[in-house]
């Protein structure tokens, strides 16, 4: 029996189980289970991640975690016990992992990488913490590691920003919104600046000196040294190199890196340098030779310098090749720094070419703990610390340091009898007490332990030497009394021996007689001569005579006026050791009683790091003092403590403020000290308003929190003392203290009087003073004095008084207190707090302070659960709701609608203030009760408070919803924000029932309201569908749809409205449309009934709802335009079932009405547009253009010009339609859609308004624009004719306006336009018929077939190709028939695809005399409305031995919408019509077409167009082959034999013309062999002379003797009466010189036709015979172009299988699919020799072969039905467009009336009069949706433009 689980809640899966049983629920390994039932070693329960689906699974499979449970029963929840960053990293680990494999399918490879790191870094952590052996510190460090990692994935991601305190999550519900917004913000901060740091320190690393003249020891000094005041600021590094220049102990690091440390920010400027100098250790002279002698002097080398200001840029460890200067004059040695900082290194030269020394520098930024923690690694390995001489900018109490620097500055010598200067060398050595030598206590710097000696460099030859050399001394505080400091001087030699002769000495003592020591500064030295065997040894000889010349008594002139000396400079740095003699006397003040009053005064002057020294001692001095004679002392002794307290309140010693704490607390014992400290402070304040000179009271007053620390510290002592005496007495005294203060608080003042200054200091010590008094005052006492002091201030209205500021600081210090916190005082002190802000906030001062307040006052406000506490908060919002709930909703609406300040930080704290008051409005609104919107609605006692009330809170909210208001990353606090609208919205949705409706509504309140709900739904934020399952769940758990919430308090207010309602028809419209937008079904079915009424109320008021149709779909483009609504929402206006949930879709309600026709029709058209928009949308979401996006583009536009007459957005559409042609480089096709625009506009002078991208001109002037714009497409797009018509137009229109200049370029640019169309090529492009089959393509595709303009070089096989791409799921239909019913209906893409030929429309071009090729070209293709394609077939029996007596041809011919090239590269096909071709008349076209070929290159070859004959020979070779091998024969047999006549008498006329034809063709090739013979080269005339044999064997195969009359007077003749007008090319009519007879049949151009058959229907035997019929055969082919020799060919060859069998879609007959083109085009071209090719392959020349077949080629080259008279070798020709099938309709020439002419402007055509636009008489070319005719075209012309 399944039992409920009791403490068995949650678990983790162990191993995944597949759920097989039944009811099993399948399970993945570390899914996280809720466990609701067990029953015998199974589970019933649900995975977490789909709580929907329940089912079982075995125990055995579960490991059971504890786990809290809330709200047991039904609707239970379980958190796990686990540590929250535990249970965050699992779930955003999960969240990570999805997204993490989407980056992989992204291609998004180093964020991927990256991720997959950190993920596996915190499973590693994880576990760590899971084990849980951690330290409490290291589990710290742990946790803080896996926060900053999930904080930088989520931030990667774009996740949201998680709110942390101490490092787990917060639950916003647990804390006020302030405290949530100051958490997230402080989060936010911190990820965006960094805090810049105000310690830096600078690591160096030596690494090499690299020279060429190295081979001895070499010590390198580093310092920073100060160029401004040519001084050093640090110590030196000393680093000893070997003879290599690499440092001596390298396993060393701490001998070759420090660490310069405790730089400021001041020190990093251009002027610090690193200086360094060189010493080489060796012989005096560096050229000497090795065996002059053995002792090695230290001897200047070189020195080198480099800026820090180099090193602020430079992140990383830069290396640095320094450039090292050598000295040449070495009394210079001393500056040479200085001067290569100056630039005056000119008279240094560098120490060879290659000379340089190698560092690495970097600059690290921090406290030293801070880099010990983040460069671990140099600290471990060993670093040096070079300090900076003098402490730190910041002195930190417990520092111990006692360092004495001395600076070897220079000394005077005498000759000594010599007559050169000396070499002297100084050794230094420190001695104790007692005289002995303090070993290691001589230092030359860090890096290098200290020496027991130290000896200088040696100057060569130098009485006057400069060494400015820095040692340091670090001695022992105890062992400075009595040490001394020794230098002894000495020449050395360079003769052989190189002895070092001591000749005199010089000493100093540290330390005086009274305990002070050496003063810092510079020291001249007497020199004390001696011999080199003197014994120093016994210091206590020399230590009496006198050291420095500066303490030589008066008498002692001797040694005054000698004239050797040596000077030192000396430096102390010791945190226990002072100069100081006034401090010293100080602390010795009971030695000399009567110096105290002196003692007491300096003590002021005393430095400041001298006083911090000796805290302790000089506090313990004070105190002292004051107790033995406070009578005399006391003032004295307050002023000394007065200095103190301030000194720590300096940056510099603010650290020993805890130290002063702790004496106060641990040290301090004057148990009597406050009634004295009292007394003094009272008698301060008391004089401050008659004091003329405040200076020295405000610094009283700064130190009012130490001096009531003290007070209160000696009254505890006291009371402790005596068990808690004079307890009244200490009361009185603070109560009249007080009574003080407050009195002088009490005046008002100017605003410059010094005493408002006064009140002013006081005011900001004041709040620090609350802690001490609370230490012995009730927390009511303590408030109690906090509010009358408080409130005793002057209520001063200046704005520009100092005070106000004061005011509200005072008064947020006051909030931010711990007596603050107290619901007791909190109670005394909210009515002053709240009337200080109140007054500020409504005169706008002050607002970040403001904010500040406000948000440290509602952070301690808490929904309490306790009985207690409840009262008191409620009180507390009250008074808060009714002093600022209004003045803080007016504060935000003026913040947020100022302009925003240009500084970045001025705009920073803007928005932080914005924020911050935001959060305080938020977390008012979420503490207010029933009871508090109550009281609040009535304090509104007129009806207008209340409406300005709440038009000014639905504004706040709207501004609460912008989503600028906080980083896109805080969803949290989004969804609090959004919760609490909701809660006041619908509190205050009763208000607005019962104050604004029936006769008391208002519009305007109403109005605000639904826009608010309206932006409320359509947040981003709420879109729960873009969130990932576990957030939904997340949100859904915490506070539900809002969105739902919100849609039905829309409804139910609507309800409300009653006639009300019309007011809101059509505004509300486009918001609501907007609401159902969102794919939520619960909101869909809440709102769609608001627009049933709506089109109810409409219709009752006006009798249609036009209104309602027009803003309706206006919305929708908007909005369908921004990426909303599915198909869904199609569903729910249209279907007739109810989708879901109670309500019925909207055209179910309306067949209920009397207006149901109007209505259905309405919801008809929106659903037509909305398919059309969404497959726009759709379309719109793909990357690059396609055929897709302008169809649907192009179907939308028509839509709304043809349908909706929307003219405005017919033109948007067809701006957007322009754009996309012009990105897919459609140049034709973006003139004919901008034509559209510009057939719209006039040339009038009337004013258009600025739209779109248009400025505001006239009509005139746009139309001009226009005009230009679509002649440089047409001209970009090769369609030059269509642009001559428009330069034609603007000449016109120039010239009706005399603008001559302009019409000079107009006439211009039509010269340049008609030299394009003679010089220029174009292609003529394929054209292929697709049909789009089957529901799944887009509304505007399917089920339709279209025609389409191929590009330039795309045959069938790329165009195939791009449409599957464009169309990735459609299936190719491998047929030609048109598809059935289950492929209309069946969910699937299916495409059928196949080329077509197009059919001119203006044949009197074509078919005239004359006109060049390159003119023709541009009839064949454009304007072309109708399109065919033919398929061959037999039928009845075939005739085996002669197949063309059943051969009948298929023909479809397609009529489009629009005429091609238009506003689209396709068209949809709006008519088709079949023929079926007789194979009698097939034969005639055949024949036909073959004549014209020939006769049109015969005329050629006479007039001498052709450089190359060989076209005419192989067409001869063709015809005669095939004729000799029974190709006319073959017809004769077949039409000519009296069965055929018998049985189809109707076909005599036919058969008659196939005689005549014939006939004719025998007489062509017979006049064409002569022409042949006249041109044919030398080299052919053997295949000439067979050619003429041949012909001879045709005719008397024809039975001809002698040709008929007819025949015999017009050899070569034209076709239809006029001689110009059948001959393709501009030839002249050579070859009839007796005028033709005209014989009335069909012009050769009514049969141009085409085979268009589907290998895939045909049987293979019917395939072969096509193939035999067509000629296709790839041997022949082969034949063709590689031996144009007749021998070869026999009509055996067209017996091999058609290549077309296996072709995957319709093929033409002009060449084998499977032949490459590129490949084609070479064999093509191969029969003519290099010369004679033709000039380029874009452009056919009708005599190259390999060329599309003109109409007077079509025999041999695009028909695909045989011709007897063609040999194999002919028959197969391919054309340069092997799968285009060119067709031209049937049309007698009869038909081609004048309309024709009408319809189609030739390029040329003479010039009309003038008589308006004759872009409107271009409708030919410029494509309309809706008529063909030209006056239709014309009265079809929209209004206007807008």
């Amino acid at each position: 029996m399944w039992i409920p689980t009791e403490h068995e809640k949650y678990g983790v899966v162990l191993a995944s189980f597949r759920g097989t049983v039944q009811h099993g629920l399948p399970l993945e390994i570390g899914d996280t289970v809720q466990l609701l039932e067990k029953c015998e070693g199974w589970y019933r329960g649900f995975v977490h991640k789909n709580p929907n689906v329940k089912g079982i699974f075995p125990c055995s499979y579960i490991h059971l975690k504890n786990a809290h449970i809330k709200n047991k029963g039904q609707f239970e929840t379980v958190i796990p016990t686990e540590d929250s960053v535990i249970t965050e990293m699992t779930s955003t680990l999960r969240d990570w992992g999805a997204m993490w494999k989407r980056l992989y399918v992204k291609n998004e490879g180093d964020l991927f990488h990256r991720l997959w790191h950190v993920m596996n870094e915190i499973l590693d952590l994880r576990r760590q913490v899971l084990v849980g052996h951690l330290t409490n510190d290291r589990m710290k460090d742990v946790k803080q590691h896996i926060t900053a990692r999930l904080d930088w994935g989520n931030e990667q991601l774009s996740l949201d920003l998680v709110p942390r305190r101490e490092f787990s999550m917060v639950d916003p519900d647990e804390i006020s919104v302030t405290e949530l917004f100051k958490l997230m913000e402080h989060r936010h901060r911190k990820k965006e600046t960094p805090v810049p740091a105000s310690t830096h320190h600078l690591f160096v690393h030596m690494k090499s000196l690299m020279s060429s003249n190295l081979g001895e020891e070499l010590e390198v000094f580093f310092h920073i040294y100060d160029g401004r005041e040519n001084r050093p600021l640090s110590e030196r590094f000393f680093v000893r190199l070997n003879k290599n220049g690499v440092p001596k102990s390298p396993e060393k690091t701490e001998r070759q890196c420090t660490l310069f440390v405790d730089l400021g920010s001041s020190d990093l400027r251009k002027d610090v340098y690193i200086v360094v100098h060189i010493m080489r250790i060796g012989r005096m002279g560096a050229g000497e030779k090795k065996n002059l002698c053995s002792i090695q002097y230290r001897r200047p080398f070189g020195c080198a310098v480099v800026s820090i200001a180099d090193l602020l840029t430079a992140d990383s460890k830069d290396d640095h090749l320094l450039k090292v200067y050598a000295c040449t004059t070495e009394s210079e040695w001393y500056q040479i720094h200085e001067n290569i900082i100056r630039k005056v290194n000119s008279r240094y030269n560098l120490s060879g070419s290659n000379t340089g020394l190698a560092v690495s520098l970097q600059l690290l930024h921090g406290d030293i703990e801070q880099l010990r923690r983040e460069y671990m690694v140099l600290f471990t390995r060993g670093v040096s610390i070079t300090k900076k001489l003098g402490f730190s900018d910041i002195i930190m109490p417990g520092e111990m340091r006692n360092d004495l620097y001395m600076t070897l500055e220079k000394g005077e010598f005498e000759k000594g009898g010599k007559s050169v200067a000396r070499n002297v060398e100084i050794t230094v050595y420190v001695l104790d007490i007692e005289g002995q030598v303090m070993k290691s206590y001589v230092a030359a710097g860090s890096g290098e332990p200290g020496g027991d000696e130290y000896h200088s460099f040696v100057l060569y030859h130098n009485n006057s030497p400069r060494w400015a050399e820095q040692i340091k001394l670090p001695i022992p505080v105890d062992m400075f009394r009595g040490s001394h400091v020794r230098f002894e001087f000495r020449h050395c030699s360079t003769k052989d021996k190189g002895e070092k002769k001591l000749f005199g000495y010089s000493f100093v003592h540290l330390m005086q007689e009274d305990g002070r020591t050496l003063p810092d500064g510079t020291h001249e030295l007497i020199i004390h001569k001696c011999e080199e065997n003197a014994n120093l040894q016994d210091s206590s000889r020399y230590l009496k005579l006198p050291f420095s010349k500066a303490n030589l008594p008066g008498n002692n002139q001797a040694v005054k006026g000698t004239k050797e000396s040596f000077w030192i400079t000396s430096f102390l740095c010791s945190t226990k050791l002072t100069q100081n003699g006034d401090m010293l006397d100080l602390l010795k003040w009971r030695a000399h009683p009567e110096r105290i009053n002196d003692s007491l005064s300096k003590l002021k002057e005393i430095d400041g790091s001298e006083i911090v020294k000796f805290l302790q001692d000089t506090l313990d001095t004070l105190f002292s003092i004051l107790d033995e004679s406070s009578q005399r002392y006391g003032l004295k002794v307050f002023d000394c403590l007065v200095h103190i307290i301030n000194l720590l309140q300096d940056s510099k010693f603010q650290h020993f403020k805890p130290v002063m704490d702790t004496y106060i607390e641990s040290h301090f014992a004057g148990a009597l000290s406050y009634r004295d400290l009292i007394k003094v402070l009272k008698w301060y304040v008391d004089r401050i308003i008659d004091a003329e000179h405040q200076d020295h009271i405000q610094q009283v007053l700064k130190a009012t929190e130490y001096i009531f620390k003290y007070i209160i510290q000696s009254r505890r002592l006291f009371a402790l003392a005596t068990g808690g005496q004079s307890e009244e007495e200490f009361r009185c005294c603070v109560h009249e203290l007080f009574m003080s203060i407050r009195f002088f608080l009490s005046q008002e003042n100017k605003i410059t009087s010094p005493v408002t200054q006064t009140q002013a200091v006081f005011l900001l010590t004041f709040p620090a003073v609350y802690g001490e008094l609370l230490k012995i005052f009730t927390v009511r006492e303590v408030a109690g004095f906090v509010r009358e002091t408080l409130g005793s201030l002057p209520a001063t209205a200046h704005a520009e008084c100092p005070l106000e500021a004061v005011k509200l600081h005072c008064i947020a210090k006051t909030v931010e207190s711990q007596l603050y916190t107290n619901p007791e005082s909190r109670c005394i002190l909210l009515p002053v707090v709240l009337r200080l802000l109140q007054a500020h906030m409504q005169e706008q001062r002050d607002l970040v302070m403001c904010a500040r307040i406000l948000t440290s006052m509602l952070s301690l406000i808490k929904k309490d659960d306790s009985v207690t506490t409840e009262p008191v908060v409620s009180e507390e919002v009250d008074l808060i709701v009714d002093s600022l709930l209004v003045v803080l909703m007016r504060t935000i609406l003026e913040i947020t609608n100022r302009p925003q300040p240009a500084g970045t930080n001025m705009r920073l704290q803007f928005q932080d203030i914005t924020g911050e008051f935001v959060a305080c409005l938020l977390a008012l609104l979420r503490q207010m009760s029933d009871k508090h919107y109550q009281q609040l609605l009535q304090v509104f006692t007129s009806k207008d408070d209340l409406r300005d009330f709440l038009l000014q809170i639905f504004t706040v909210f709207r501004i609460l919803i912008r989503p600028e208001m906080f980083p896109k990353d805080w969803t949290v606090m989004r969804l609090v924000t959004n919760n609490v609208i909701i809660t006041t919205v619908l509190y205050l949705s009763d208000a607005l029932r019962k104050n604004f409706l029936n006769e008391k509504f208002d519009y305007k309140v109403w109005d605000s309201y639904f826009y608010l709900s309206v932006i409320f739904i359509n947040q981003p934020c709420l879109q729960l569908e873009s969130f990932s399952p576990s957030k939904r769940k997340r949100v859904l758990e915490k506070y539900g749809d809002m969105r739902v919430m919100m849609g039905c308090e829309i409804f139910s207010m609507w309800q409300n409205l009653g006639e009300h309602k019309l007011n809101f028809i059509p505004a509300m419209i486009g918001p609501f449309l907007e609401v159902t937008l969102v794919p939520q079904p619960d909101l869909r079915n809440v709102m769609i009934p608001i627009f049933h009424d709506m089109m109810d109320w409409e219709q009752r008021r006006s009798g249609n709802f036009k209104q309602v149709e027009a803003k309706l779909i206006d919305k929708l483009d908007s909005l369908m335009s921004e990426g909303k609504g599915d198909e869904t929402y199609r569903e729910l206006f249209n279907s007739i079932i109810p989708l879901f949930g109670p309500y019925p879709s909207l055209l179910k309600k309306i067949e209920r009405e009397t207006w149901r026709e109007s209505g259905i029709s309405l919801i008809a058209t929106v659903t037509r547009l909305m398919e059309r928009l969404l497959d726009y949308r759709d379309c719109m979401k793909l990357g690059e253009v396609d055929g897709k996006k302008i169809g649907c583009t192009v179907s939308l536009l028509n839509f709304y010009k043809t349908e909706l007459n929307k003219e405005e957005m017919y033109i948007r559409y067809i701006h957007k339609l322009y754009e996309l042609h012009l990105k897919a480089q459609n140049y034709t096709e973006a003139s004919y859609t901008l034509l559209l625009y510009d057939e719209l506009l006039e040339w009038s002078e009337r004013p258009l308004r600025e739209f779109l991208n248009y400025p505001m001109q006239s009509e005139w002037q746009r139309k001009e624009y226009l005009h230009l714009t679509i002649v440089q497409n047409f001209d970009r797009g090769k369609c030059w004719e269509n642009g001559i018509i428009l330069c034609r137009e603007l000449a016109d229109q120039y010239e009706s306006y005399y603008d001559y200049r302009n019409l000079s370029k107009m006439r211009m640019m039509e010269a340049s336009l008609y030299d394009k169309i003679m010089d220029q090529q174009r292609l003529e492009p394929e054209f292929f018929r697709v049909g789009f089959y089957g529901k799944k393509f887009p509304f505007f595709l399917r089920n339709k077939e279209f025609v389409c303009r191929g590009h330039d070089y795309e045959r069938l096989e790329a165009f195939q190709q791009r449409m599957l791409n464009e169309f990735p799921h459609a299936i190719a239909m491998q047929h030609v028939n048109q598809p059935d019913q289950t492929i209309y209906q069946a969910e699937a893409q299916y495409l059928q695809i196949y080329a077509v030929s197009p059919i001119p429309e203006s044949q009197d071009v074509l078919q005239r005399d004359g006109v060049p090729d390159n003119i023709k070209s541009f009839y064949k293709v454009n304007h072309i409305w109708r399109f065919r394609y033919d398929r061959p077939f037999h039928k009845g029996t075939k005739d085996k031995e002669n197949e063309f007596k059943s051969l009948w041809v298929e023909r479809t011919t397609l009529t489009l919408v629009q005429s091609l090239p238009g506003i689209s590269r396709w068209f949809e096909v709006e008519k088709r019509e079949l023929v079926e071709v007789s194979p009698l008349e097939n034969a005639i076209e055949v024949i036909e077409n073959k004549n014209l070929q020939l006769r049109t290159l015969i005329a050629q070859c006479q007039s001498r167009q052709m450089q190359n004959i060989n076209p005419l020979t192989m067409c001869l070779n063709g015809v005669i082959d095939a004729a000799v091998n029974g190709g006319l024969a073959r017809y004769q047999e077949a039409f000519f034999v009296k069965d055929y006549i018998v049985n189809h008498p109707e076909d005599g006329d036919k058969i008659g013309r196939l005689r005549e034809l014939m006939f004719e063709q025998a007489h062509i090739l017979e006049y064409g062999l002569a022409v042949h013979e006249k041109f044919v080269p030398q080299d052919m005339r053997p295949l000439h002379k067979k050619l003429v044999d041949q012909f001879h064997v045709m005719k008397s195969s024809l039975g001809i003797q002698e040709f008929p009359a007819y025949v015999r007077a017009s050899p070569v003749h034209f076709t239809n009466g006029s001689p110009r007008s059948s001959c393709r090319n501009s030839v002249p009519n050579i070859l009839s010189p007796d005028g033709a007879r005209v014989v009335a049949r069909r012009s050769p151009l009514t049969y141009p036709a085409v085979n268009r058959y589907s290998s895939s229907s045909l049987s293979s035997q019917a395939s072969n015979e096509v193939s035999n019929i067509t000629g296709q055969s790839e041997s022949s082919d082969e034949v063709f172009n590689m031996q144009p020799s007749p021998s070869t060919s026999s009509l055996s060859s067209n017996h091999s299988a058609s290549p077309n069998v296996t072709s995957s879609a319709p093929s033409s007959a002009r060449g084998s699919p499977q032949l490459q083109d590129k490949h084609k085009h070479s064999r093509e071209n191969s029969c003519l020799s290099s010369r004679e090719r033709p000039v380029s392959a874009i452009y056919p020349n009708p005599l190259d072969p390999a060329q599309r077949a003109t109409p007077h080629q079509i025999g041999d080259t695009t028909l695909p039905r045989s011709d007897p008279n063609l040999s194999a070798p002919d028959k197969v020709r391919p054309t340069f467009s092997s799968w285009s099938l060119d067709s031209v309709k049937e049309v007698n020439n009869t038909q081609f009336s004048d309309t024709v002419g009408k319809l189609l402007c030739p390029p040329v055509p003479p010039r009309p009069p003038y008589s308006g636009s004759s872009a409107k008489t271009m409708r030919s070319q410029s494509p309309v949706p809706t008529s063909r005719s030209p006056q239709k075209g014309q009265e079809d012309s929209m209004g206007s433009e807008p």
